[in-house]
């Protein structure tokens, strides 16, 4: 049995145009190392479409504010090397994993975590497991900076990173090895 905090994680999270399949706006990237949440790093991407009204009021990111942005592919490179050999943890991981394989072609995860999976096994008694009420149930958005809110990828990316440190080390009598968070019923095994 692997410790979970030997293994080298990317916690994601992507805001999309509104499209469908949706584009690539925002995206965040929250790294843990040696059981250790790192610093955050987002960027904002010039989207092939424009980004929808509905898009823009769930996430708040606007066509101006993207209008000068670069586009994807001249980053590319540099996203790609913060993920490489690091699993990829994102809650509701299949929208965040189907957005960063579009973008990224031939890109394969060592492994994914999906948090959403892993809350609903590991905290079954609360009655709701997305983000936003976990964040609320478990106080996970305490100490952020106040530039932060709920739906931007940054605020999302740490949020989420918060939950997967708890569940790892929180939701059970003893800190879960890699094996336990990764083929337990709800794990990530099923999103390849």
């Amino acid at each position: 049995m692997t410790a979970w905090s030997e293994r080298r994680y990317a916690v994601v999270d992507v805001e999309g145009n509104g499209h469908q399949p949706p584009d690539l706006v925002e995206l965040a990237v929250v790294p843990i190392e040696r059981g250790v949440v790192g610093e955050l790093a987002t960027w904002l991407f010039q989207p092939e479409q424009p980004i929808t009204p509905m898009a823009q009021r769930i996430h708040g990111i606007s066509n101006d504010m993207v209008k000068g942005a670069p586009i994807f592919a001249s980053l590319a490179m540099d996203v790609q090397a913060r993920l490489d050999g690091a699993v990829i943890v994102a809650h509701n991981a299949s929208v965040d994993l189907g957005v960063l394989k579009r973008k990224l072609p031939g890109f394969v995860p060592d492994d994914v975590l999906d948090t959403l999976r892993l809350a609903r096994r590991l905290l079954p008694d609360q009655p709701n497991h997305r983000l936003g009420s976990l964040v609320s149930v478990l106080d996970l958005g305490r100490d952020l900076p106040r530039d932060l809110r709920p739906h931007p990828s940054g605020y999302d990316a740490l949020v989420t990173a918060r939950l997967f440190f708890y569940l790892a080390n929180s939701a059970a009598s003893m800190p879960l090895s890699f094996e336990a968070l990764r083929d337990g019923p709800g794990g990530g095994d099923a999103l390849f």
